[in-house]
């Protein structure tokens, strides 16, 4: 079948999208006014709502010494030889040595030291300049310093000694750089100085904690710490392990100074034989299946333990031949008994059986090379163990993903015991330096006044209510509110175990009981078993051919049967045929089991796509959304996705969706970029090209909110910017927002509209609990007070139900409101608006905007994965001239549609 060509004709059928044009601004752009904007302050709090006591994991801290100052002092840690000691673990076992050899010098003084170039002492030390010589054991030294002679030839090592730390001698210097007045905290929450200057005491009393898990050698992420203890870990398959720890930091709040104590996690490699490790990783059975080249680059700057020598060592490569067959010089005496030597070649299996005696069983394996670039140390590879504790960042697999979503639930009774023990073990009274400061924790989880918020009504088909109940609804007996009619479409089939024929009648049957009107597919298309072998950009192009043989016009829709539920390879190349290149909205399904609830949740994210709705706010339907229906707005959801653990070359995608057809807030239209990689500020917002016009994301989304608003420009603007911290609240405002004022000034407006700026946060470790300790809080729960921030405008909503654990409330900051939001009509507007995700039938953990800005760059991030080696991506510079791959242009027929549903 050929392609039908689009013509202006067909683009101005209702049916279809309008194509966007920059007719209703004024033609003649006015020049930017740069403003410049601060966070706002708390206006007050909210009273709407049940009120109900909740408990939060913060622990009150008190100080008995709040004139107590600290005394930063920068440390420089060299060798003998004046090479500087780089590894924290060394200087930290350095300052210890010190300490207890020079306390005297030190006038007794305990001191926090981060493992680096910083270290903190409670007073001044007896001079502002120090220099010691720290005498470290052999032992320690060689652990962490030396390399291993040629293949473990202990005759090789003195004869290296110069190349790598084999002394034991150090030379520390400590010399005085600052003061950090620990009354710089009291004086952030009397709202007396910036809360910046008090982070520096902060952080101090954060390295404190660092230090004291240091000293019970766990392994440090961030303020996240982690014992070598079994009982913490759990296994989640191929060679990973999760391991628990907690999470303690300190922090300023209404209430006062706290710290805040939580559950922690992260994935470490499984301790053990390398071996066993590969095996586990490769998911094979026996050595002979291993992929060495995969091999190579998952065991590269890991780090082993040798059995025959007690002494870790970090793994660079492996050799190219099997330990039996690599050679290796090395000096001998030679044979006629004289001192001389002479150099012999030998091979490691050789080497082990008769200077070591040890006989490899394992000879056929290659061998872990522990040396330098240019001079290889190998080991055999079944002497060597992974030593514990040590992370695993690359990306998970979905089935590793979904075993330690499973393990890592905690009900909440579970999560406060857990939290209270390590409370109780920590005794982090005990510690020296907070001790000199007279701080002292309480063990008690704190009791705050939390409101719970009425949940919202929702407007469904036949003008019938809904009424959500802990946080979730079902169409059960009632119908879609605005069905779609699904006319011609066609279904594919990847899968060999998928029934299309069953699949189709019953999707008609459920879909006509819930209002839409789907029509017999126009054809059935199963995958010829032959092509199953082909790339899948090559499978994907024979299913189109199939299709065009088959259809006489194009299809309205297209169901894509797929043969894996999770990282399917065709997934990608399907989605970008699709809505990239032929402009047709398609659903990819992959079904273990076909019944009613299977097919609804299906047939939601196809009406949605469709452009149908499934639902709306009661009170959008009536008109009541406060300060929203009268004007017209636009609400902006923003997130930017970087590239899994292990992926951080690949470019990082930066979605931003926004409302239209208004006064709706619950339909949505999304775009979506490149940009450099781990770059979390959106540039691509507003981007000026040299004709003059511009090609950003806001000028796409502001010009579709027009033509679907009935010719209505936004004269107010909601911003949700999900995935910045405290530190980039400011560039949100000065550098994100500036660029949407140039965007809406760009199409002719002088003046800028108002603008309302709300931050989502979940990575955060705040936990709220009912107060009976055994129950989670229901939906709707909201705490604005004693918690939060001494003064900004923020507050910690919990909107959906945590059936299985412990559910994580959204942190929201609000930046910005020029639009004059109470704050309770705010906190209802982001309540009501997590009962606005069309493609399910649960409240959202935060906001529609910000789970659909999620949802479009995760899919758009597929199109990047295509194996096409026939198309040249076009191409990107940055500043740096690194390239980034530029992602294809949604096609126009699909581009106002929630494709990402």
């Amino acid at each position: 079948m050929e392609k039908v060509a689009h013509t202006d004709e067909a683009d101005e059928m209702p049916a279809l999208h309008p194509p966007i044009s920059d007719a209703p601004y004024n033609a003649e752009p006015k020049p930017a006014v740069p403003i410049k904007y601060s966070v706002v302050s708390r206006r007050g709090f909210g009273t709407m709502g049940k009120p109900m006591p909740v408990l939060a994991n913060q622990f009150q801290v008190s100080v008995g010494v709040p004139d107590a100052v600290f005394f930063q002092y920068s440390v420089s840690i060299t060798s003998e030889n004046d090479r500087a000691v780089e590894s924290k673990g060394i200087r930290r076992k350095l300052i210890d040595r010190l300490y207890r050899t020079y306390s005297s010098e030190l006038g007794g003084k305990r001191f926090a030291y981060d493992g680096g170039k910083t270290l903190y002492a409670v007073g001044p030390l007896p001079h502002q300049k120090l220099e010691f010589t720290v005498v470290l054991e052999e032992s320690l030294a060689k652990c962490s310093y030396s390399s291993p002679g040629a293949d473990g030839n202990p005759g090789m090592e003195n004869k290296r000694s110069k190349h790598s730390f084999k002394s034991t001698i150090f030379n520390v210097k400590i010399n005085f750089a600052a003061e950090v007045p620990l009354r710089s905290i009291a004086f952030a929450l009397e709202g007396v100085e910036s809360d910046s200057i008090a982070q520096d005491a902060l952080r101090v009393l954060d390295t404190i904690l660092r230090q004291q898990a240091a000293s019970m050698s766990c392994l440090l992420v961030r303020q996240s710490f982690f014992r070598d203890d079994s009982r913490n870990f759990t296994d989640v398959g191929g060679g990973v392990t999760r391991v628990q720890g907690f999470h303690s930091s300190f922090h300023t709040t209404q209430g006062g100074l706290f710290l805040n104590m939580d559950v922690s996690a992260t994935m470490i490699l499984t301790p053990g034989p390398v071996i066993n490790f590969l095996l586990s990783n490769q998911t094979v059975r026996e050595p002979r299946y291993i992929d060495w080249a995969k091999a190579k680059r998952m065991l590269k700057n890991l780090r082993v333990r040798a059995s025959h020598r007690n002494h870790e060592f970090k793994i660079i490569g492996l050799s190219e031949k099997p330990c039996n067959q690599q050679l290796f010089s090395m000096k001998v005496k030679n044979s006629e008994g004289s001192n001389g030597v002479e150099t012999v070649d030998i091979t490691v299996y050789e080497y082990f059986a008769k200077h070591c005696g040890i006989e490899l069983t394992s000879a056929y394996l290659p061998c872990l090379d522990v040396g330098k670039p240019k001079r290889p140390v190998y080991l055999p590879m079944e002497l060597c163990s992974l030593i514990p504790l040590q992370r695993y960042t690359k990306a998970l697999s979905p089935m590793q993903r979904a075993s330690l979503v499973e393990k890592s639930r905690q009900k909440p009774q579970d999560r406060i015991k857990t939290i209270t023990d390590a409370m109780a073990h920590h005794n982090y009274d005990d510690d020296p330096v907070l001790a000199a400061c007279g701080i002292s924790i309480k063990k008690q989880f704190t009791q705050v006044e939390g409101r719970v918020l009425e949940t919202p009504k929702l407007k469904v088909g036949k003008n019938d209510e809904c009424f959500p109940r802990n946080g979730r609804w079902n169409f059960n007996n009632k119908t879609l509110l605005q069905p779609a009619h699904i006319e011609h479409w066609a279904v594919v089939n990847f899968s060999a175990r998928c029934d299309t024929s069953y699949l189709s009648r019953e999707l008609i049957k459920c879909g006509m009981n819930k209002g839409i009107k789907i029509e017999r597919p126009y054809t059935l298309i199963e995958e010829d078993s032959k092509i199953r072998r082909s790339s899948p950009v090559a499978r994907v192009e024979k299913m189109f051919e199939l299709l065009y043989a088959k259809l006489l016009e194009e299809p309205d829709f297209i169901l894509c049967v797929l043969p894996e539920r999770k990282n399917c390879d065709i997934y990608g190349p399907w989605k970008k045929k699709c809505l990239t290149e032929v402009g047709v909205i398609t659903q990819c399904i992959s079904p273990l089991k076909i019944n009613d609830q299977y097919l609804t949740n299906v047939l939601l994210k196809i009406n949605s796509k469709l452009g149908g709705i499934n639902s709306v706010l009661a009170i959008e339907h009536c008109g009541h959304v406060p300060l929203i229906n009268d004007t017209p707005t636009l609400i902006l959801g923003m997130d930017v996705s970087h590239g899994s653990p292990g992926l951080s070359d690949l470019p990082s995608i930066a979605a931003v969706v926004g409302s239209r057809c208004w006064p709706l807030i619950s339909r949505y239209r999304a775009s979506v970029r490149t940009q450099s990689s781990k770059a979390e500020m959106i540039d691509a917002l507003y981007k000026p090209l040299e004709d003059g016009k511009d090609d950003g994301m806001i000028r796409e989304l502001l010009l579709d909110f027009y033509h679907s608003s009935n010719g209505r420009k936004p004269t107010q603007i909601i911003v949700f910017r999900d995935g910045v911290s405290e530190s980039q609240f400011n560039q949100v405002l000065n550098i994100e927002l500036d660029q949407i004022i140039k965007a809406y000034q760009h199409l002719g407006d002088s003046d800028a509209p108002k603008f309302t700026v709300i931050v989502a946060q979940k990575n955060h470790h705040t936990k709220l609990f009912h107060a009976n300790g055994s129950d989670n809080v229901p939906p709707g729960t909201v705490v604005d007070t004693q918690i939060v921030h001494p003064w900004n405008y923020d507050f910690y909503l919990c909107s959906h139900a945590g059936n299985l654990g412990t559910p994580r409330p959204a942190h929201y900051h609000v930046l910005l409101d020029e639009i004059g939001f109470s704050v309770d009509e705010l906190q209802n507007l982001i309540h009501s608006l997590s009962y606005a995700y069309q493609r399910s039938t649960a409240a959202t953990s935060v906001v529609a905007p910000i789970c659909y800005a999620h949802l479009a760059a995760a899919q758009m991030r597929q199109f990047l994965k295509s194996d096409d080696s026939s198309e040249t991506p076009s191409i990107l510079t940055t500043e740096l001239d690194v390239p980034i791959p530029e992602l294809p242009r949604l096609h126009h027929n699909v581009q106002s549609s929630m494709f990402f549903c």
